[in-house]
């Protein structure tokens, strides 16, 4: 049966593999993706060529104003019938600055702003309108878990405060430094799962939330805010760490994710996914006072655009439980 899967992040890397991967192994799917400007209707046209759906819907995913017009529109082309029924959205996208204190449109660090709020405000506006079984993946990192063995120490691990300070710029000490910027990083891909965490409690019994890590992927456009020497390692050095243990290779990534998105890697609602199973998060992730207080957070800081919608989560657990 003919349904629809939104997804961000799939103009490159580890995302057009994977957009490729699930229209050629899912011929149903019909791909709404989600880009910036132009490159939409481009990357739709490119995606389509040989036969499967695509279309696109612009957005800017630092701003949340563009996030709320992005996602009514969707809810109006399903609720036209244009689209076929919802069954999964796949949050890819990410950002990575260069310090931390980068301020989007809404006064929101923007760091924070496109690896967490724009995708609980997708989420939340169209979680009335998935059919279920659906299925939301959003993928997040193994720096959070803050370690050597997972970062290489490249990146610094995840410095959690309230979500009241990391949602704005100069949360992290030296907030003009590379330093403070990949510490924002690490912290929104702890703060991605915790959401998850959340989702599976609070969504409806036959949606599922899964966190998927594609491990440090040496090549992608992730570095594209980064210095000109960050860039040049990531681009040119880097990929020789995929031929190790310690890296996965683009190819290998957007495999594993089209996996997950697709149902092919079993993994029940609120599970995380290291490359090609599910597997335990950090040991910082599972902490449910603080999944509760970023809920509270997340929800205040969307409030004035999700309001513009007739849905709503509810208040009460009613779906299932991380593992």
């Amino acid at each position: 049966m003919q349904h629809t899967i939104v997804m961000t992040g799939a103009s490159r890397g580890i995302g057009r593999i994977a957009a490729e991967h699930i229209l050629r192994r899912s011929p149903d799917t019909h791909l709404l993706v989600v880009a910036r400007g132009s490159s939409g209707a481009r990357l739709a046209a490119e995606l389509a060529a040989g036969g499967p759906t695509v279309s696109y819907v612009p957005a800017d995913l630092g701003s949340l104003e563009s996030v709320r017009s992005a996602a009514t529109g969707i809810r109006d082309r399903l609720d036209s019938g244009e689209l076929p029924p919802l069954r999964g959205f796949v949050g890819n996208a990410g950002a990575q600055y260069t310090d931390a204190l980068t301020e989007g449109p809404d006064g929101f660090e923007s760091t924070f702003t496109v690896n967490v709020l724009a995708n609980h405000l997708f989420v939340r506006m169209l979680q009335d309108r998935f059919a279920a079984p659906a299925r939301i993946v959003i993928t997040t990192s193994d720096t959070h878990f803050g370690d050597f063995r997972h970062n290489l120490g490249m990146v610094p691990g995840p410095v959690w405060k309230s979500p009241d300070l990391l949602a704005r710029t100069g949360a992290f000490p030296r907030p003009g430094s590379a330093a403070a910027g990949r510490t924002a990083y690490s912290t929104s891909k702890l703060a991605v799962i915790h959401l998850v965490h959340e989702y599976a409690r609070r969504l409806p019994a036959g949606i599922d939330a899964v966190a998927y890590n594609p491990g440090f992927v040496p090549g992608t456009g992730l570095a594209r805010n980064a210095g000109p020497a960050s860039r040049f390692a990531m681009r040119y050095i880097l990929p020789v760490t995929a031929l190790t243990p310690f890296a996965t290779g683009r190819n290998a990534a957007g495999r594993f994710l089209a996996d997950v998105v697709l149902g092919a890697t079993r993994a029940p609602t609120g599970s995380y996914v290291d490359r090609g199973r599910a597997d335990r998060s950090s040991e910082e992730s599972y902490d449910e006072r603080r999944e509760g207080e970023l809920w509270e957070a997340v929800e205040r800081f969307t409030a004035e655009h999700a309001a513009r919608t007739d849905g709503a989560f509810p208040d009460g657990a009613t779906g299932g439980s991380p593992r």
